[in-house]
């Protein structure tokens, strides 16, 4: 089996990679048998030094490599036909731009894996950046805080090496006595809750958040049932909610009458009901401040996420009563961070910790026979076809 570790070539750039060098030296070694090739990359965080100076070979051609891994989506005129292909293609759940990506992989007959279709037998997700989404959206979070109210500035997370140097730009903070609500128990909840149990911020119990009050900054993490509820007052289960969502209707208001920043991480799929509305956020007793919305499902459960912002530009204010995009400085706004790339602020950190898991997951079923399903499940494309778990893809193929 021959592997390419494939540029990045998606504009923005992006530096992260499924492999770093010393996790590529670990597959060698566990599976002799295996061939890889690195195409040589300017961008990459990882330099092409340091991967050959450990016995990894760079080329600038990895043509003949069978099966290609990489982050994001691969320009339609660099896929190579009858390949394997790794990466997010962003495609699951019809997006419309990449729409031609997808009629070209099955035209040029490539076997697509994308990340995020890596589940276990019970449809959990088995590999993604979601851990440092939430570390670096609960970073920026703060640092939304500290600018809109003049108390601190700190620099942005892309300019510092790792996780801990977040938590030790944080530490030298002073803040006030704020409430702080996390949504999602997940990769990106987790991800946030290592930022705030980093830097010492208490965590409380929901009923003491909702009626406490504290002389020092504290947090609560809430799962589906404690912001939704169902419309006929039975309380059931988190498996009633994830089959039957449109039984519910959202219970966050409760948080937004005495939290200051509220943290999404949560999984929020399209039947489920709007978590934060507009209605909540216009209400006189909203005390919500700052929005960091991790999750970044702009048009979705989070009202004040009208747009995406950037690492270059990543707050923008949010004015209830105009539903309208203002400067965050305005007195009236609410100050949102929607960055939909927060991993590659932690480049390193996120790369290594993505190489972690796909050599536990994914490479171990390309030498037994994929004995657990995990590239049979993954599989989105074969011959051409959108194999069966992705048939629902076919009218979005089709542009119907």
């Amino acid at each position: 089996m021959k592997f390419g570790i494939i540029k990045e070539r998606k504009i923005p750039i992006d530096r992260r990679v499924v492999f770093s060098p010393e996790e590529l030296v670990r597959l060698k070694k566990d599976y002799p048998n295996a061939i890889i090739k690195v195409e040589s990359s300017d961008i990459r965080i990882f330099t092409d030094n340091q991967y050959s100076s450990l016995g990894i070979e760079v080329t600038g051609d990895v043509s003949d490599c069978d099966v290609f891994f990489g982050v994001k989506e691969v320009p339609v005129d660099f896929l190579i036909p009858n390949k394997k292909y790794f990466f997010f293609s962003h495609t699951i759940k019809k997006q419309e731009y990449n729409r031609k990506l997808l009629q070209a992989i099955l035209s040029k007959r490539i076997e697509l894996y994308d990340h995020e279709t890596i589940v276990d037998e019970k449809n959990r997700r088995l590999i993604g950046f979601g851990r440092y989404a939430g570390i670096v959206g609960a970073y920026n979070g703060f640092r939304a805080f500290g600018i809109k109210f003049e108390l601190f500035t700190i620099p942005k997370a892309e300019t510092l090496n790792g996780k801990e140097a977040l938590i030790e730009k944080l530490k030298r903070q002073t803040l006030p006595p704020i409430k702080i609500v996390v949504t999602g128990r997940g990769k990106v909840g987790m991800g946030t809750k290592e930022i705030l149990e980093g830097i010492k911020i208490k965590h409380v119990s929901i009923d003491d958040f909702l009626t406490k009050i504290y002389d020092q900054p504290v947090y609560t993490q809430i799962d589906v049932l404690d912001y939704n509820k169902r419309k006929d007052g039975q309380v059931l289960d988190n498996l009633d909610f994830y089959k039957n969502p449109q039984d519910y209707v959202s219970d966050f208001e409760r948080f937004t009458k005495v939290a200051d920043i509220y943290m999404a991480g949560h999984f929020h799929s399209n039947e489920a009901p709007v978590i934060l509305s507009r209605e909540m956020l216009r209400a006189p007793d909203c005390k919500i401040k700052v929005v960091a919305d991790i999750s970044c499902d702009v048009g979705g459960p989070i009202a004040c996420t009208i747009k995406a912002s950037t690492i270059a530009d990543p707050f923008y204010g949010y004015l209830p009563s105009k539903n309208s995009e203002v400067s965050y400085t305005h007195p009236g706004a609410i100050v949102v961070m929607s960055v939909d790339n927060l991993p590659c602020e932690l480049p390193k950190d996120a790369s290594e910790g993505f190489g972690e898991m796909f050599m536990q997951h994914v490479i171990p079923a390309f030498f037994n026979g994929d004995k657990d399903g995990i590239l049979q499940r993954a599989k989105m494309t074969e011959n051409g076809k959108l194999t069966e778990r992705f048939a629902y893809l076919q009218d979005y193929v089709a542009g119907k």
